[in-house]
């Protein structure tokens, strides 16, 4: 398993993922495979979408936050129980193929690390197993 850190820069925020994982990916030789993106913090997640307009995690955010508004009379103690509602619609694990040491996502797909309860300095966890 191999890790690596990401800054987020607001309370939410969707990152592009693909150079890190693609480096780990190099690193450890995977030529063909699956690859498991975990995140491991349950505040944020992790979707595979859109890279071509930025527009698109613009209006993810706005969905989002219209069906889980930050307040909404909650219970939890911390405050932050919309972060908690989001990171578990996206969930905290994708699945990649890997081929000819590549990722194998779509023309216009990326892998985002979205965040819920930033700015924060947040973990992202890659295994990669081969065929």
């Amino acid at each position: 398993m191999k890790k690596f850190s990401t800054k987020t820069r607001s309370k939410t925020d969707f990152i592009k993922i693909d150079r890190q994982v693609s480096e780990l990916i190099e690193e450890s030789n995977l030529m063909e495979g699956v690859v498991t993106v975990f995140i491991p913090h349950t505040t944020a997640g992790i979707t595979i979408n859109e890279n071509a307009d930025p527009d698109v995690t613009a209006d993810m955010e706005l969905v989002l936050d219209r069906a889980v508004p930050w307040e909404g009379g909650y219970s939890h103690f911390e405050g932050n129980t919309a972060a908690h509602v989001k990171a578990t619609m996206m969930g905290s694990s994708a699945q990649v193929i890997v081929s000819g040491g590549k990722l194998q996502l779509g023309t216009w797909q990326s892998l985002y690390f979205c965040e819920f309860d930033g700015p924060r300095t947040r973990e992202v966890w890659v295994k990669g197993i081969s065929e």
